[in-house]
């Protein structure tokens, strides 16, 4: 047993949680609350910890001057090895416990077990911080819950304080179901969650020499689905609008006025500043006009970390996104607050799954990345570019927390990005048509995010598992439909699920209808699609586009 954790302990826990996360690679991939074929959250895992063992696998013996200790150095490499190749909403997250276990353990001296303790605590407060409505039922819970088992065990005895913390995560795991009805319906535990007891379960490996004997967590009963509510304000207003604020009480309170003649659900809150020209006020509303909304926090003082959110876009209160880190906001002015760097270059980075829809990107003058991309390759990407101004579409909810840690990283570097939570690429398509270089870069990217916002989204695939969605029950081999990521048809025939969902889409209003077909789809989907609307919907326009994206045949795009 190691009476402290030193750097050749971190490079031990590294490879021996990566052998555990490769190991249940495929059963973390389909803990999934939805029976589509694309849960990733293992995998994703696993690329973001491979990125951090092979940051460990610098020599550590060399270390910086005045720099931290050994253990320290090795934490921190790998947490950067993480930060750099996260992948997903999960990746992204594991990458911030990380650097929070690095932070507190940096300097100290040795680490034993209230060391321990006192990181693990620091670690989960990272993790929320990254986290911009956090959600429990979550590896946030998870996190928390081995933060307080560390800390209950009260003691310097290092494999004590380990085995607490692994056996009060894997308590709070079993329970998640129980804090967020998707899990009970889906019958699973987090899929977050279940990685980070992995790595701790390495940890206690580690540090005791025994491994932990723990069954994979059984499934619960699917119970019957729940609807959800908005959970603050009137039906009225179709958007959330976030900032923060540097201002003073006069110019907050002009713009307090404003603002409520805009919309509901107004909040305005500072940080206790006792100088009021340097006070940080958070601004939150719920508004149809984005634009003048910002426009009344420019006029107030300085508006950063803007997010905008529209509401239909988001699902239900009690189903959380993958890994959930909840849907990333559009950071519409400036990522992080900071000036821009000199220069008008401007470039456009997207994510992109399929030969088609990358081709597509590229013909409107954006650097394209694969779908599913690292914070490294967003990066470099962005630095590739050349551009002092870059907007990023990551076209998945789960690649959105990975755009913003690409955007945080090219902060240091002089570039400001702002990035536009495109759900899908036919969003990604409409922000790109209303591209202006001629506007200012602030208003260009929320004219982006209002057209993005203003396209419905459609995905239609076939049902990897048995389930029981919002729709009713499914059997592996069904046609789904999933609108802005609920399913809301089940079918037994393709091309009669795709003119259904997409006569529901226009039944609500649309002029533009764009589908990209799949490398899956059989010949003359797309078309037999078209033809269908110019038969039933004469005045609205189609555009049909071979995508070749995976898992899904046929994606839809109503403006």
């Amino acid at each position: 047993m190691l009476d402290t954790l030193d750097a050749a302990a971190v490079r031990r826990w590294c490879a021996g949680g990566l052998a555990a996360l490769r190991r249940h690679q495929g059963e973390i991939d389909d803990l999934n609350v939805y029976p589509v074929p694309d849960g990733d959250t293992g995998t994703n895992l696993v690329l973001t910890l491979t990125s951090a063992q092979q940051a460990l696998a610098m020599d550590l013996a060399t270390l910086p001057d005045g720099g931290p200790t050994a253990h320290g150095h090795a934490l921190r490499l790998m947490a950067r090895g993480a930060l750099l190749g996260a992948r997903g909403n999960s990746g992204v997250i594991l990458s911030q416990i990380l650097r929070g276990l690095a932070d507190a353990l940096a300097a100290a001296p040795v680490v034993r077990g209230r060391q321990l303790a006192a990181a693990l605590g620091e670690a989960a407060t990272a993790a929320y911080s990254a986290v911009a409505q956090p959600v429990e039922g979550t590896v946030l819970t998870v996190a928390t819950a081995a933060a307080m088992g560390a800390g209950s065990a009260d003691s310097d005895d290092l494999p004590t304080v380990a085995r607490a913390a692994a056996g009060a995560a894997a308590g709070a795991l079993a329970r998640t179901p129980e804090q967020l009805p998707a899990l009970a319906r889906a019958g699973v535990v987090d899929a977050g969650g279940r990685g980070l007891c992995l790595l701790l379960d390495a940890l206690v490996e580690v540090v005791t020499g025994e491994s932990p004997r723990r069954p994979a967590p059984a499934p619960r009963p699917v119970r019957p689905p729940v609807t959800a509510a908005r959970e603050t304000g009137s039906t009225d207003f179709a958007y959330e609008v976030q900032f923060l604020l540097d201002a003073d009480a006069d110019a907050v309170a002009r713009m307090r006025q404003t603002l409520a003649g805009l919309g509901d659900s107004l909040v305005v809150v500072g940080d206790g500043a006792t100088d009021a020209a340097s006070a940080t006020w958070n601004v939150h509303v719920h508004v149809n006009d984005v634009g003048a909304a910002v426009e009344a926090g420019v006029e107030a003082g300085r508006p950063h970390r803007i997010s905008v959110t529209r509401f239909a876009d988001q699902p239900p209160a009690d189903q959380p996104p993958a890994d959930r880190l909840p849907a990333a906001p559009v950071d519409a002015v400036d990522a992080h607050g900071a000036a821009a760097p000199s220069g008008d270059g401007r470039a456009a980075v997207v994510a992109a799954s399929g030969a088609g829809i990358a081709e597509l990107f590229a013909g409107e003058g954006a650097t394209v990345v694969p779908g599913n991309p690292s914070t490294g390759e967003l990066l470099d990407a962005i630095r590739a570019t050349a551009a002092a101004r870059v907007v990023v579409l990551p076209n998945d909810p789960n690649t959105q927390a990975v755009a913003h840690a690409a955007a945080r990283e090219a902060h240091t570097l002089g570039v400001r990005v702002s990035v536009v939570p495109t759900r899908s690429p036919v969003q990604a398509l409409a922000a790109l048509a209303v591209r202006d270089p001629q506007r200012r870069f602030a208003d260009d990217v929320i004219a982006m995010a209002e057209a993005a916002g203003a396209c419905r989204y459609a995905e239609v695939c076939w049902a990897g598992r048995e389930a029981l969605t919002v729709a009713g029950p499914c059997r592996p081999g069904d046609v789904l439909a999933l609108v802005e990521g609920e399913v809301h048809l089940i079918g037994a025939d393709l091309a009669d699920t795709c003119t259904a969902v997409v006569d529901r889409m226009l039944g609500g209003g649309g002029e533009l209808v764009t589908l990209l077909s799949g490398a899956d789809a059989p010949e003359g989907l797309a078309d037999a699609v078209a033809e269908h609307v110019a038969r039933h919907w004469p005045f609205v326009e189609v555009q049909a586009y071979a995508g070749g994206q995976p898992h899904y045949p046929l994606l839809v795009g109503v403006e």
